[in-house]
């Protein structure tokens, strides 16, 4: 039912009689690999780390439109939540234009929205133009750089998927210095309307995401749909009817001939110009069809996953997975929203100031995605007992986080929450290990909409 990890990035001889032998595709853990894992790593700075930076606009929101903090921050957790819960729906466009176009498609609708969005009158403009729709197009760049750095690794893929996912906290330190000056600078609406052209970069992110072999992610080799081979009397039979038409004409008696002669310079401009028609209309005939076709084809494939016979929720171990993501995201945002009140009832407010007990999670939180990346790789080590061990721990971190009362305590505390809660970069290679690399794809954004749905609720829960 689903496709083996074993066999990612391998292709397998035609002839059914001969025992299939493992060719090796070149890209794979290698060459262009590398660049997809650049290409992901600013993707994640982009759209991850902006979205982390979101509280210096929040203030500038809050003196702007003077509404209740609750419905304010509302309009940032509204574009987080939607880039990840929208996550299903993105694999429909991944199995019907494939990561490139995908990615490129929301790269623009990412930018769009933070322009938009520098237009703002109220807050509630702001949930449509920046919750929804920048939102909507942050999801659509986000999935496919997880799924395209899978799909060209294969020895390597828990460092490669580590070192991508390493542009988040670098991302928070960026955006959060940019977003400051060019609100310092320019005002917040001229800061959105400059980081929307910011953003655009995500369609070079994009346009770099070439698909690994032919057929693969719907795409050809040069990221376009394979093209069908016309017959050959198709073209042939249009060229040979106009020349059937010259040769009757010139067939005719010597009057008929004697009285073309004049026309003859315009009968050839007719003939031409019903020639270029003819093959206009049959080309767009023929890519109307294909297009068709892909999409029923991609919505087929979608629509399978979710609901055919060969469903992801009749693996029991996948679904199990969906239920531990409802939780785990929450674990790693919750100690960004309250660590400030911890902060202030044990009167730590100076030293925090000095050194923000936030910024030693974030900082940690890098070399523990590359780190454990490294250690899950290693041949004598199974990456989930990686994956499980490091969520134990930052469990533990967070039931103990309250308990410590000194600035020291919790900076321990805080140092092992940043290093253990580096295994959500492992968490699309336990994925791709349950369903294949086939499923990856739909899997993942299955799994990404549970952790947003995670990210909404947890934080007030545990308030």
């Amino acid at each position: 039912m689903y496709t083996s990890h074993e066999d990612i990035g391998y292709d397998f001889e035609d002839d059914p009689k001969d025992k299939k032998t493992l060719k090796p595709h070149p890209d794979i853990d290698g060459g262009w690999a590398w660049v997809m894992v650049l290409s992901s790593f600013f993707v994640h700075i982009l759209i991850m780390g902006s979205q982390m930076a979101l509280g210096v606009l929040n203030v500038e929101w809050l003196e702007e439109f003077h509404q209740s903090r609750g419905l304010t921050a509302w309009v940032s957790s509204l574009s987080m939540g939607v880039t990840l819960i929208v996550g299903p729906f993105i694999g429909l466009f991944i199995n019907t234009c494939g990561c490139r176009r995908t990615a490129i498609i929301g790269g623009l609708l990412n930018s769009l929205g933070w322009v938009l969005s520098a237009y703002a009158v109220n807050v509630y403009y702001l949930f449509i133009t920046f919750g929804l729709a920048a939102g909507f197009g942050s999801g659509m760049a986000y999935l496919p750089a997880v799924v395209m750095v899978g799909r060209y690794f294969q020895k390597r893929r828990a460092l490669a998927q580590g070192l991508s996912t390493t542009g988040t906290g670098f991302g928070t330190f960026l955006m959060t210095v940019l977003l400051k000056y060019l609100c310092a600078e320019y005002g917040w609406r001229n800061a959105m309307f400059i980081q929307g052209a910011v953003s655009l970069n995500l369609c070079v992110c994009g346009a770099l995401m070439r698909p690994l072999s032919p057929g693969m992610d719907g795409d050809g080799p040069e990221g376009k749909a394979p093209h069908h081979v016309l017959p050959a009397h198709s073209t042939e039979s249009i060229r040979s009817s106009g020349q059937l038409r010259d040769a009757e004409e010139k067939r005719g008696g010597p009057g008929t001939e004697d009285s073309s002669l004049g026309d003859a310079p315009a009968q050839a401009c007719q003939e031409k110009a019903a020639h270029r028609k003819d093959m206009c209309a049959f080309r767009l005939l023929k890519t109307v069809s294909q297009l068709t076709m892909r999409v029923r084809k991609g919505f087929w494939d979608w629509y399978s996953g979710y609901f055919g016979t060969a469903s992801l929720f009749t693996n029991r171990m996948f679904v199990a997975f969906i239920f531990w993501a409802l939780f785990a995201y929450s674990s790693f945002v919750i100690p960004f929203i309250h660590l400030p009140e911890i902060v202030n009832l044990y009167n730590l407010s100076e030293q925090n100031d000095v050194f923000p007990l936030t910024s030693i999670i974030a900082i940690v939180h890098i070399f523990g995605k590359v780190v454990l990346g490294i250690v899950a790789d290693l041949p004598c080590i199974s990456v989930w007992n990686v994956f499980l061990m490091a969520n134990f721990t930052l469990v533990l971190s967070i039931f103990i986080l309250p308990l410590m009362h000194t600035y020291a305590g919790l900076a321990v505390i805080c140092a092992l929450i940043g290093f253990s809660s580096g295994y959500f970069s492992l968490m699309p290679v336990v994925t791709e290990d349950l369903v294949g690399i086939e499923h990856l794809a739909n899997a993942y954004g299955i799994i990404i909409c549970a952790n947003g749905i995670s990210a909404l609720l947890g934080p007030p829960f545990a308030g």
